[in-house]
């Protein structure tokens, strides 16, 4: 096996998480390694919407500048009821004083990854590998190494520090040995893009509509045509088989029943998978941690997770540069209380209310669930904090907030 050494920080896996770590890290002139298993960029279809935090994040690196001219603004997004309608829309207006970005924006996250890596390859000093899935992790006091099965045969990579940004089966948080706490959803999600336009039905280019038996959330994301897709998710109940949530026969139903301008629509994708809410347990281990995916995983209702995991990359960027000039390891240490805190409090809660808000059976509890909102929105200073909150800057707040 080829040992290939140097000073360097070795980042596993090569989504918007690990790009935006290596990024973050090779414009402080942190020497980078990016070890990816597949042979280019996933073209990954589940996450595309940007909370402001996100774009402020982004905007130090050049990335926001970037997206800005790629995707859509949503300043307004909607919560509905499937029978009643409209009960609020919200205006993210309210909250241009605390970013610079008052929207949600909306890019399909492999655009994103390819922003990341175009910026990444123009930097002499970071090195993106792809076939090189990544088998085994090793530490010791003073380095890591990662062995690799390569297209030329097995080699292993050493390093200063390792990040595992490597998804949901992180071969870097099994290394680890901890445990990833928490819960699988009974149900599935199915997600349809499909090219017909809902703005002229009058909904928010993000819009959650709630319903006790087929709840929906949907969001508009660029296409290759001017037209954009929209992309809706609806949950697969425990006795329907995979096949038949994306048989032609299934998809067509479900669009009929949320939306019953056509007889069909033309599918542009379609996709079904399982939605986890974990968080892992322990974080770091010596010179190795976790960022994104790979540390914590919750259902796509409210946008939280890519976002979140991005959050973990720039302030992961942000104590590793300065362990890497000379601070106190502790610092990273700071990263895991910060980030697993905001976590667990902030995306973990919220995604799963945002998901028990929308599939709510109780027929009482329902109206007063809406007239709650109704009441939040008429209140312009109780509105601004609940965006506060569902924008994710509270998340940050509270994250910064923890100084030791």
């Amino acid at each position: 096996m080829h040992v290939a050494e140097q000073e360097r920080v070795i980042i596993v896996g090569a989504g918007p998480v690990g790009l935006t770590l290596a990024l973050a890290l090779a414009q402080q002139d942190i020497p980078v390694l990016v070890l990816e298993a597949e042979p280019a960029l996933a073209h990954d279809l589940r996450a595309g919407s940007f909370h402001p935090p996100t774009l402020d994040m982004l905007a130090p690196l050049g990335v926001t500048e970037e997206m800005l001219a790629r995707g859509y603004k949503v300043r307004r997004w909607q919560f509905r009821d499937r029978q009643q309608g409209l009960i609020v829309e919200w205006d993210l207006g309210l909250i241009a004083d605390a970013t610079a970005f008052p929207f949600r924006f909306h890019l399909e996250q492999h655009r994103l990854a390819h922003i990341l890596l175009g910026k990444l390859q123009a930097l002499p000093h970071a090195q993106v590998r792809f076939s090189h899935p990544v088998r085994a992790v090793s530490q010791d006091a003073d380095a890591v190494s990662a062995s690799c099965e390569a297209p030329g045969g097995a080699v292993r990579f050493e390093g200063r520090w390792l990040i595992g940004a490597d998804g949901s089966h992180s071969v870097v948080r099994k290394a680890l040995d901890t445990d990833f706490e928490g819960f699988t959803w009974p149900e599935r999600y199915v997600v349809i893009s499909i090219a017909y336009d809902l703005e002229q039905h009058g909904f928010a280019l993000n819009t959650y509509i709630a319903d006790p038996e087929e709840w929906a959330g949907l969001f508009k994301v660029p296409h290759d045509g001017a037209a954009g897709l929209w992309r809706i998710g609806f949950p697969v109940r425990e006795t329907e088989s995979d096949a038949a949530a994306l048989s032609e026969e299934g998809v067509q139903a479900r669009l009929r029943r949320l939306l019953p301008w056509r007889d069909s629509y033309e599918v542009a994708y379609k996709s079904i998978y399982r939605v986890h809410q974990r968080v892992a347990r322990e974080w770091r281990r010596g010179r190795m941690l976790l960022a994104g995916d790979a540390a914590h995983l919750n259902n796509p209702l409210g946008g939280m997770g890519l976002n979140g995991g991005i959050h973990d990359a720039v302030s992961l960027a942000d104590k590793l540069g300065r362990v890497w000039r000379g601070e106190s390891a502790s610092l990273l240490d700071l990263y895991v209380k910060q980030r697993r805190t905001s976590n667990v409090e902030f995306i973990q809660e919220g995604s799963i209310r945002n998901k028990r808000n929308l599939e709510e059976k109780d027929e009482a509890v329902r109206r007063k669930r809406y007239d709650e909102m109704r009441a939040l929105a008429a209140d312009p200073v109780a509105a601004r904090q609940f965006l506060l909150k569902t924008s994710m800057i509270a998340s940050v707040q509270r994250s910064n907030a923890i100084t030791a």
